[in-house]
């Protein structure tokens, strides 16, 4: 047997399989209640019985709502052999559903019941319960609303009863009145009726779920008459502005007393309803005036039993009325011009225009021009009939009066006399004559009048050249003889030239015309003057241009702006007034390309020249380099001045030279020997192997030798140590004076500073013999550098020799060079001649 993939059937009902040569019963759902409160719960069981001889001994039952799949149903097995299984659905949320009770078999789900499941409200109690009394059915129609949707089939029944005092006690019954399915409404036929009795009416609503009644109504069925409405005729108005209608009463009811309502809209746009009349229905017709002319109406009309209760009728069908046309209420304005017809025949061209004299002034289909003959009042023969605004014709000799009237169906209007001379422009004409446009739609007109004032004005405006000007001409008339200008905007479009004519009005004529062109909107220049290059240099270039010629339509310049830029993208600009005609570009860059164009603004917009390119001169070559040598001279100047200053600033000196000793502020670079011939001197104390030979010595200056000031024949003045003396002297600031008399010589600012002794020979590092100064050389406030300092500052390996003890009479000191870091590289030259010591 072939199993089905989904548990979908089409009858609730058991399901009957089929098992070769036999038909079972294998399963029953049992339902808890069929139908619910929408949101309920709700509780099935299904029962295998043991007939199934083909069922597994322990079958699996399944449940399904619909296409789902329901979890939580629980299985057991009875003491009678049969299988059953319970679900409990929390919640039930469909207003329909089927519930099906399902077997796998192999790999698919046979259906073995299926239950419909049903859940809604209860009925709501119905409402705004109402009846009348229908003369047409001769019934009582009443009609209620049965409230929101139940999702359950709810039956509707109108009970009615007898009744006296007032409705307080129940007679005789009378039969349930049963609506059509989907009717919220019931009519008791008036066999079963008792007029002019009271009666109570009741509705009730029942479904599955529960049963409502609504509240009492209680009345006397000829207190709810409902009248038909009654049938409206058109009636032809006796004059404009009003309607004219007639209306029969409905057949049944005219044997009672009724009034009415009468309504009516009009027919254009969204306008409402609006009552106009309350009649009595003995008159039978109705006159609206007042109304707007030519205007189309919507009329309907409704009754109801007079002084008696019941119900208004509905609205009768509406009927559509337009109000009369009247005749045309206007003034026209009139005025011609003299045409040559033919080269023996000179016409008259008559112009009118019409002037609403009224808001609903009439529909104007036609104009009749006509003339009376002299001697015939009575007689109007017609010259024109058109429906132009204009008429060309050749008025007759015996012509004594012109007439002009506009006609409609209504009528005609009032007639317009014509002189029949025509007499030809005489009188004084305008003065001056101005039109400006106030917006793209619209020209002002200004003159000034001329004297005599005249009666009036005559404005003709049009399209200029190159239309014809005696197309689709406007023209209107100002009858006020002191106005001095007017708006022109009938007929006016953007960007377009017209033709505007004044004529002065006099008695019976017109003035001379005068005539002028305005543009309703300016527009911007349609090009820019094209820019010409006159002289260039190399930082600057002239530039010129002609300006445009003045074009009709073209606002006036008001100025111009004038761009430049390089190939870097660099861009500068200048405005100038509208009267340049030229401009020098300044600080430019020598062979540079530079981009040019010229812009020109008026108050309606702005225009671009074409582009101009230029190229700057590059530099000759005596101007390069003159502009080099001054360069290098300014530049060896600035480095001049840093020098100068430098030296002679000493905060920015020592961040540059390390912090030495400098006795007198001077530098070691200034002492020279005083004795510069090498000399021999004997030194049998210090002439042994441990001290150190002079290696090389550099003579700075050579001069006389003559007794140092440590040289006297006092030897009580020195510390009497021998030694190989080279004496320097101190050729800086005298104003350290020595303790000691000085000898008057050439050299009387020198000062003794100390002896340096050694051996050209000895291996020994040197030493230095150091008396009494002013100068602060070794001072505490200018420390030689640490031995860290210096690779120089190292201990020699044969250790710091001790010196002598020092006398109490003098402040001479004998130390090692070591002490004294800038004597260490001290070197003698000549050597060889001190081979003999």
């Amino acid at each position: 047997m072939a199993g089905l993939e989904a548990c979908t059937l089409t009858k609730a009902a058991l399901i009957i399989l089929l098992l070769p040569g036999s038909w079972e019963e294998c399963g029953h759902i049992s339902l808890s209640a069929p139908i619910v409160r929408l949101g309920d719960p709700i509780t099935a069981s299904c029962i295998i019985s043991q007939n199934c001889s083909f069922l597994d001994p322990e079958p699996q039952i399944l449940w399904k709502l619909g296409a789902q799949q329901q979890p939580g149903g629980s299985q057991q097995r009875l003491p009678d052999g049969t299988q059953k299984s319970t679900i409990t659905l929390a919640h039930l949320n469909h207003s329909q559903a089927f519930l099906s009770c399902c077997l796998r078999w192999g790999n698919s789900l046979q259906v073995l019941d299926q239950a419909e499941l049903r859940a809604g409200h209860p009925p709501a109690v119905p409402s705004n319960l109402s009846c009348f009394m229908n003369l047409t059915t001769n019934s009582l129609t009443c009609q209620w609303e049965p409230g929101p949707d139940t999702h359950l089939p709810t039956n509707f029944t109108l009970k009615s009863f007898k009744s006296r005092s007032n409705c307080q006690t129940q007679e005789d019954s009378i039969p349930d009145c049963m609506p059509e399915e989907g009717q919220s409404s019931c009519s008791i036929p008036r066999k079963h009726l008792l007029l002019y009795q009271n009666m109570v009416i009741q509705v009730e609503a029942e479904n599955a779920l529960g049963t409502s009644l609504s509240p009492k109504l209680c009345l006397d069925p000829m207190d709810v008459v409902k009248l038909e409405p009654p049938t409206l005729w058109a009636v032809a108005p006796r004059q404009p502005g009003c309607l004219w209608l007639h209306w029969e009463p409905w057949v049944p009811s005219l044997f009672m007393d009724q009034e009415c309502e009468l309504r009516l809209r009009p027919q254009r746009g969204e306008a409402n309803w609006t009552q106009v009349a309350t009649l009595p229905s003995s008159i039978l017709q109705h006159e609206l005036c007042g109304l707007p002319p030519a205007t189309a109406y919507a009329l309907q009309m409704r009754c109801i039993r007079s002084h008696l209760p019941g119900h208004w009728s509905r609205w009768s069908p509406s009927l559509e009325l337009r109000t009369a046309e009247p005749a045309p209420i206007v003034r026209l304005d009139t005025w011609w011009r003299h045409r040559q017809l033919d080269p023996r025949t000179k016409g008259v061209q008559l112009f009118w225009k019409p002037t609403p004299l009224k808001e609903y002034s009439g529909q104007i289909q036609g104009y009749l021009l006509s003339w009376r003959p002299s001697g015939q009042a009575e007689t109007a023969l017609p010259l024109c009939n058109t429906t132009d605004l204009n008429c060309t014709f050749c008025l007759p000799s015996e012509a004594q009066e012109v007439t002009l009237v506009a006609y409609n169906t209504a009528g005609t209007s009032h007639p317009t006399l014509i002189p029949v001379d025509f007499l030809e422009s005489i009188g004084p004409p305008l003065t001056r004559l101005q039109a400006t446009a106030r917006d793209p739609h619209s020209l002002w007109v200004h003159w000034e009048p001329p004297s005599p004032r005249p009666q009036g004005y005559l404005i003709e405006w049009g399209l200029g050249p190159p239309s014809p000007s005696s197309i689709n001409k406007s023209w209107k008339m100002e009858f006020d003889e002191n106005i001095t200008g007017t708006l022109l905007q009938e007929n006016i479009r953007p960007f377009q030239l017209y033709e505007i004519t004044v004529t002065p009005l006099y008695q019976g004529t017109g003035g001379p015309s005068k005539q002028i062109h305005a543009y309703s909107q300016e527009m911007a220049p349609s090009r820019a003057p094209r820019l010409h290059l006159k002289h260039i240099g190399k930082t600057w270039a002239q530039l010129e241009w002609v300006p445009e010629p003045p074009e009709l339509g073209k606002s006036p310049l008001t100025h111009y702006t004038i761009f430049w830029t390089n190939l870097q993208g660099q861009s500068s600009s200048t405005i100038l007034n509208a009267s340049s005609r030229g401009f020098v570009l300044h600080d430019l860059k020598p062979a540079s390309l530079y981009h040019v164009h010229l812009m020109a603004a008026s108050q309606a917009g702005t225009t671009n020249s074409t582009g101009l390119t230029l190229m700057t001169l590059a530099l000759g070559e005596s101007e390069l380099y003159i502009f080099l040598g001054l360069s290098g001279l300014l530049v060896l100047s600035i480095c001049l001045c840093r020098t100068a200053w430098v030296y002679c600033s000493p905060s920015r000196k020592n961040p540059l030279w390390p912090s030495v000793p400098d006795p007198a502020h001077s530098s070691l670079g200034s002492w020279v020997p005083t004795i510069m011939a090498e000399e021999t001197f004997q030194l049998p104390s210090l002439w042994d192997p441990g001290m150190p030979t002079i290696t090389k010595i550099t003579v700075l200056e050579e001069e006389e030798k003559k007794p140092g000031p440590w040289e006297s024949g006092d030897s009580s003045e020195t510390c009497g140590l021998p030694t190989l003396v080279q004496a320097y002297v101190l050729q800086g600031d005298p104003r350290a004076v020595s303790t000691q008399s000085q000898p008057q010589s050439g050299t009387s600012d020198q000062v003794l500073y100390g002896q340096v002794l050694g051996s050209p020979t000895s291996p020994e590092p040197g030493h230095y013999l150091r008396c009494d100064s002013t100068q602060p050389l070794l001072g505490g406030l200018t420390p030689s550098p640490k031995s860290y300092e210096n690779l120089w500052f190292q201990t020699s390996p044969l250790g710091t020799p001790v010196p002598p003890p020092q006398s109490q009479e003098n402040d001479c000191v004998f130390e090692p060079l070591v002490d004294f870091p800038l004597l260490q590289g001290l070197q003698v030259h000549g050597v060889e001649e001190l081979e003999s010591f």
